[in-house]
């Protein structure tokens, strides 16, 4: 084990090993707590992928020169936050990261990429349907007129995030199956000379259905967020309205609050 000021690197062989953590042994912020945030860092940017096993606690405070109580706090939190699991007889394994999405006028694709999280897409729906009474008011169109609807199952590293159902004023764009297998939504309304201005968006929760939790690969009755959202253009025209649910094991809606003067 090397260290270099404050500076320590696990052992090679070690899913660690790509990891350098930077523990300020002077500092006022706890230990366990430093180690926690760069462990929780690298899982969320992908340096520690689920699967990767990280040792067990003897191991991880012999190669981190810690002591094991320390170690055993840091490793608890995360394991709180569903990011590790302790498996006896194997040690303490990467689970997956909570993907913390800023609550801005983006794509979930785009977001997901950004923040390396190696986003796929299966296309489940992609027909034009009648407009419903909501969908209708929230495109301001005629109930009944056609629109076009997408359903989309989206995932990261392999397991799935959300359910992602948009509806669209028919002849807006093509939206080929491929393509939207391969990128996002807003990627593609951009490359038309869509340009997308504000949003009004809902977030909520409720319990999943047993068909919800099915397909998100989560227990009938967990909790999912929710989220019904109103895109409009620079003209002000509504081109989209989406209703989103998201496993809440595995996301979170991340945004800054300031105090109005």
């Amino acid at each position: 084990m090397a260290k270099t000021r404050g500076s320590t690197r696990a052992v090679p062989g070690s899913a660690l090993d790509s990891v350098d953590f930077a523990l300020d042994r002077g500092s006022p912020v706890p230990l366990y707590y430093q180690l926690a945030q760069q462990l929780e860092a690298a899982i969320e940017h992908g340096v520690l992928a689920p699967g990767n096993l990280l040792g067990n606690e003897v191991d991880l405070s012999v190669r981190l020169g810690l002591s094991r109580p320390t170690v055993r706090q840091a490793i608890q939190s995360l394991v709180d936050k569903g990011l590790l699991v302790r498996r006896r007889g194997v040690g303490t394994q990467v689970v997956h990261s909570q993907v913390k999405r800023p609550l801005e006028l983006s794509s979930l694709y785009d977001d997901l990429e950004a923040a390396g999280q190696g986003p796929t897409t299966e296309v489940v729906r992609n027909e034009r349907v009648p407009a419903a009474a909501d969908v209708a008011a929230a495109l301001g169109i005629a109930e009944g007129s056609e629109v076009t609807l997408l359903e989309r199952l989206r995932s990261t590293h392999g397991q799935p995030v959300a359910i992602l159902c948009n509806y669209l004023p028919a002849g807006l764009l093509d939206l080929d199956t491929a393509r939207l297998e391969s990128t996002g939504l807003y990627r593609m309304m951009r490359a038309v000379g869509i340009t997308l201005h504000s949003a009004r968006q809902t977030v909520g929760a409720r319990s999943a259905t047993a068909e919800e939790a099915e397909r998100l690969d989560e227990k009938e009755g967990t909790a999912l967020l929710t989220m019904q959202r109103t895109a409009y253009d620079d003209t002000g025209r509504p081109v989209e309205y989406g209703t989103h649910i998201y496993r809440a094991s595995r996301y979170a809606f991340d945004f800054q609050l300031l105090v109005r003067p």
